[in-house]
């Protein structure tokens, strides 16, 4: 039986022209999906108001934050990072609110089944995301024996996921789940959520706030392997469906067509992370999209379904 698949893209102002080639390239070359959801902070929805259309919906971030937990003004950012503050945990950077967003979206959006996006990505191929996804089985990414016992940050999230989640300390090297374009279904994720509140005591949102040192991918699949029950419904895929670049130092466009051309034929997605400042016009050209000369990146076509 087919499953209706949404897409979810947590994003900010300073990602804004990536997260307009993503939708580019998504309304392009991505079919067999019911929603796009786009999950700003509350004083980016005017920014990305001109992203709305018929299938993709821009919500404010406060809709999905419990009422506890509130946005600093910006004169007040980290280092140019936003942050969230409340009287129950310490306060808590952006890159940790949009994990913790995922979770709370896949529990209060209507789909059963999701396909997380972030806006580091670009499609590269034609993909139907719902033949990929929608079926019986979720797909659950698995990269078996990835994670080292000595891996500086991973390492840390797999034992931090085993205490939220009530699990034995994991053996490693252990199972990476990260990865881009990961599916998710709610049944698990609201299961899993069930668990942290059993093994921490208290409301999921405020035991991630707690944690701080955690990866939401790695939760998922970790609660997911534990449970024969849910390992009934999802299907283990080996292989990522995007190529990606996770170094600081920016690729030129010589760079990036040589990542592309060793990339498989599997691979229909293209992250290249935000902070290696690679620049958005060069990932446009490698991906196939680029624009006529005086041509906006911000056409109207961004805010439909089908294009050209």
């Amino acid at each position: 039986m087919e499953r209706p698949i949404a897409l979810i893209t947590p994003t900010h102002r300073a990602d804004r022209e990536r997260f307009a080639l993503l939708c580019e390239s998504i309304d392009r070359r991505l079919t067999g999906y019911e929603r796009h959801y786009v999950i700003v902070n509350d004083d980016d929805m005017e920014l990305f108001a001109e992203f709305a259309g018929p299938r993709r919906v821009i919500l404010p971030c406060s809709r999905f934050l419990p009422r506890w937990l509130r946005l600093v003004p910006p004169f007040l950012m980290r280092n140019g990072r936003r942050v969230w503050w409340s009287f129950r945990s310490r306060p808590v950077h952006g890159w940790h609110i949009q994990q913790m967003l995922k979770i709370a979206a896949v529990l209060q959006l209507p789909e059963q089944r999701f396909c997380i996006v972030d806006s580091d990505n670009v499609i590269i191929r034609r993909f139907d995301i719902g033949a990929y996804a929608g079926g019986a089985r979720s797909p659950l990414y698995i990269a078996r024996g990835a994670i080292s016992a000595d891996a500086p940050l991973h390492a840390k999230w797999i034992a931090n996921g085993d205490r939220l989640l009530g699990l034995p300390p994991s053996s490693f090297p252990a199972d990476d789940h990260i990865g881009n374009l990961i599916v998710w279904d709610k049944d698990a994720v609201r299961a899993m959520t069930r668990a942290i509140e059993d093994a921490t005591g208290v409301d999921w949102f405020l035991a991630l706030c707690r944690t701080r040192a955690f990866s939401e991918y790695l939760l998922y699949g970790q609660f997911v392997r534990h449970s024969p029950r849910l390992m009934a419904a999802h299907e283990i895929v080996p292989q990522s469906l995007a190529v990606a670049y996770w170094d600081e130092a920016p690729l030129d466009r010589a760079g990036l067509a040589s990542l592309l051309a060793a990339a498989s034929t599997s691979k229909i997605a293209l992250c290249v992370e935000s902070f290696s400042r690679t620049p958005v016009q060069a990932i446009r050209e490698a991906a196939g999209l680029a624009l006529p000369a005086g041509a906006s990146p911000f056409a109207p076509r961004l805010a439909g379904g089908a294009a050209a």
